[in-house]
Formats: structure tokens, sequence, C-alpha cells
């Protein structure tokens, strides 16, 4: 017989009450196993995701070796540039390179930098070697155009003072800074610009490098300078040979004439430079008072080849001081600043009857289309011809020291192979033994080899 306590709690267990307890219980008891389940996925995962963060923060600690350069992809073939330029090399295998991100590598060394960009790094002559050069090169855009044009011209007996425009972009200017860092002959400006175009801040980027180079120890000769869209056609040589020639042995080189009356309003009116960009007219045509010294102002090009004595003279003449503040509120002043003393005859070097002489530039201005050249063939920039490839020929036999102007992304394939064409002819020149490394392509014809050997 049952107990009465048992029957009970037999009574409780099968009543409804205990069916509804049961039930929660079991359902509590799932919950937690999920809960646990759960605490377990997320602890698993969590230890999975410090693995993987901790391997990847490692291997950026690390450091890697520079990426290869790679070939952009729209370099011209050889007949392409035999078509226009029929002096190039047979058998060329193209290998220019892209250089930003390669520069920008932070564990970059420079002996690798100079190597693989293929700068030359010894003399290629004593008559070179005896007559070093000064550049001052003012850019603010396009790293490919610079580093093409600083390897172009450079070498290691020169001096070269590079002005970065101070509104050009940081990473543009970090490459910059560590390129000119790999050279001891080559140095940025000790005080940079904001440029505006035809500004007056154009002219004193080019007097801040000249400030700077009559500090060299280095014993350069002449300046030149030069925009980053400028591309040599003279060999270092061949601008040795020219500066050194009867006509221009001591002078100064600033081609330009007595100003015409179609440009007297850029000195005959006041005008206000917009910072970094433009110049624009000073109120309603106010008039500027006559230049000091009695001046006559002359118009001519903002480039040039100027002796050293000559840059003294512009640094500490209280003529050339005086004529600088007096140009500051002009229309584009490196376009008479420079001709302007070069016609006083108390100025060291000066050419008082040189008007236009001087092969300086190679440009194409479209107002002398039909007169002067038959045309751009790539296309106009404010009145500028940007080069296409069917404008070398003309180039080349205009035989000027430099030509402007270049685009690397508009027509690029001018460009390479009028580098090409320049690097050929730098090292058919040389009287040193050639590095492999100064060639930008590789000569398969054995012919051609000896012909470098030879000059050697």
């Amino acid at each position: 017989m049952e107990s009465e306590r048992t029957k009970k709690k037999k009574g409780r267990c099968n009543g409804p009450e205990f069916h509804l307890w049961w039930c929660c219980l079991n359902t509590e008891k799932a919950i937690m196993r999920q809960l646990e389940g759960a605490k377990c996925s997320f602890l698993l995962c969590l230890g999975m995701s410090i693995m993987v963060f901790s391997v990847f923060y490692l291997m950026t600690r690390m450091p890697t070796e520079p990426k290869p350069l790679e070939p952009p992809t729209h370099r011209p073939s050889y007949n392409e540039c035999k078509a226009v330029l029929p002096d190039t090399e047979e058998g060329i295998e193209w290998h220019c390179f892209k250089a930003q991100s390669y520069i920008l590598n932070s564990h970059l060394q420079c002996s690798n930098l100079t190597r693989d960009l293929n700068f030359i790094t010894r003399p290629l002559s004593l008559e070179e070697e005896n007559y070093p050069l000064a550049f001052i090169v003012t850019v603010h855009k396009e790293l490919e155009l610079f580093v093409r044009l600083l390897r172009a011209i450079y070498m290691p007996q020169n001096v070269y003072c590079i002005h970065v425009d101070a509104k050009a972009p940081s990473e543009y200017q970090a490459a910059v800074r560590k390129l000119v860092s790999c050279f001891e002959n080559t140095f940025l400006s000790s005080r940079s610009e904001t440029v505006a175009y035809a500004g007056f801040s154009r002219l004193q980027a080019d007097l801040n490098c000249m400030k700077d180079l009559a500090k060299s120890q280095i014993g350069w000769r002449k300046v030149v300078n030069l925009c980053g869209q400028d591309f040599p056609v003279k060999s270092n040589l061949e601008l040795v040979q020219y500066m050194q020639s009867k006509e221009w042995k001591d002078r100064n080189m600033t081609p330009g004439i007595k100003q015409p009356v179609s440009m007297r309003y850029r000195t005959h009116f006041q005008h206000k430079e917009i910072i970094g960009s433009h110049v624009v007219a000073k109120g309603k045509g106010l008039k500027k008072g006559p230049p000091p010294h009695h001046l006559e102002v002359y118009f001519g090009t903002a480039y040039y080849a100027l002796t050293r004595a000559f840059v003294d003279f512009v640094l500490k003449s209280p003529i050339a001081h005086d004529l600088l503040e007096w140009s500051k509120d002009t229309f584009s002043p490196d376009e008479h600043y420079w001709v302007t003393l070069n016609h006083i005859k108390e100025a060291p070097g000066s050419n008082i009857d040189g008007g236009w002489a001087g092969s300086i530039r190679a440009i194409k201005w479209k107002d002398q289309e039909g007169k002067a050249h038959d045309g751009c063939k790539g296309r106009y920039v404010r009145n500028i011809c940007v080069y296409g490839m069917e404008d070398l020929p003309w180039i080349i036999n205009k035989k000027s020291m430099f030509a402007n102007k270049f685009e690397s992304k508009t027509f690029p394939k001018a460009l390479d192979c009028l580098e090409q064409w320049h690097r050929n002819k730098v090292l058919m020149q040389a009287t040193v033994p050639i590095e492999p490394s100064w060639r930008l392509a590789s000569l398969k014809q054995l012919k051609q080899q000896q012909l470098l050997q030879e000059k050697c």
C-alpha cells in the first residue's frame, strides 16, 4: 500500500503544475547550452582574429625589398621612333619606368635608385669635367617628367638647384626631396614660393636658387634655368661646347628686343598677383612710374644662360635690386628682367646687340604657325605646342639647347623617343667606359656595341 505522502508526491508530479515546472527547467538548460556554445564560438573567433591581425602587423613592420619598376604599357616600338627620328638605334628593348611609387618606397637605397633609374654617375669627358654647369629647375607636377628631365641633364660635375612649388602635393614634394637627397650636387631651394602663372613669384623662385648657387663650392661657369616640361636636345658635352663657342664664351644668353608697343601694358600698368593662381590688372588701369635708373625695358624669353659674374651682379647691384622692386607689380616680369639687365653696359657678360640670338628653346608658338614652323602635331596649351611624335624632326633640326613642352599623359611617345635618341647620343660621345645601367635600352646588335666600345 502506498503511503499518503507518496500518493501526494505522485499527484504533484503528474499534475499540471509539474509539467509546467519541468518544461521551464528544460528550456533554461537549453538556453544555457546555447549560451555556452555562443561563448565558445565568440572566444574562438576572437582568438583567430588576434592571430590574423598579429601576423598582418608583423608583416607590415618587417622591411621589404623595393618593388621592381613596372614598364608602362604605352612605350613606342623601335619602328615608331625610327619613322620620325632616323638616327634611333636599331634593336631596342624599351625599359623606361614610372618612378613615383618606386622613389617613395621607404626602404629604397640611393645606390639602387641611381642604378635602376639609369643616372650617369661619372663625368663622360675631361672637357665636361673642366666646365661644370649650374641648373635651376622649377617644378610643381608630373613627377615622372621631372625624373626623366633630371636623368637627362644630370652629370656629377654639375650642380642642380630644384625649386618645388609650395602648393605642390605633399607626396610629390616628398618624392622630389628623397630623389634629390641621393645626389651630393643636387639640392632643394632654401626657400619655396607659391608660384602663380605670369607672376613675380616665378621670377623670385629663380632668384632663390641663384642665391643658393652663389654659395656653392662647385666652380660652375654658367647657369641655365628649366621648368618641369622641358627636355634637352643638346647633350651635356654639346652644351659645354656651345657655351664656350666664340659667340658665347664670356656672354650671357637672354634672347630679346626692345619692348614692343604690344607688350607695354605689362610694365606701364600695375598688376596684382593672385597667390598661386594668376595675375590681374590692379584697379582700372592704374599706371606705373618709369623704370629706375632711366633703364630701357626689353622684352624676351624667361629662359637664359648666365655667367657666374652676372649672377653676382644680379644679387649685389643696386641697379638690379631697384629694377627687381619696380617689377613686383608687372605682368610676367621674368620676360623683361633678365634681358633688360643684360643690356646694361656695366653688367658682366652683357650682350647689348644680342637681339633674339641664342638657341635656348625650341618652342612652337601658335601665332608663328606657318612662319617659323609648320604647325603643332600635338596640341596647343596657352598658345604653346605640347609636342606630339611628328614634331620631333622639327625639334631635332632646330638644334636648340632644350625643347618645350612635353606631357607624359597626352603624348607620351614623343618624350619616349626623344629621350632614347638623346641618351644614345650622350653615350656615343662619351670618352669613358659605359656602365650598363646608363643605357635606357639594351643594344642587341654586336656591331653597335662595338661602336660604343670604340668610343671609350
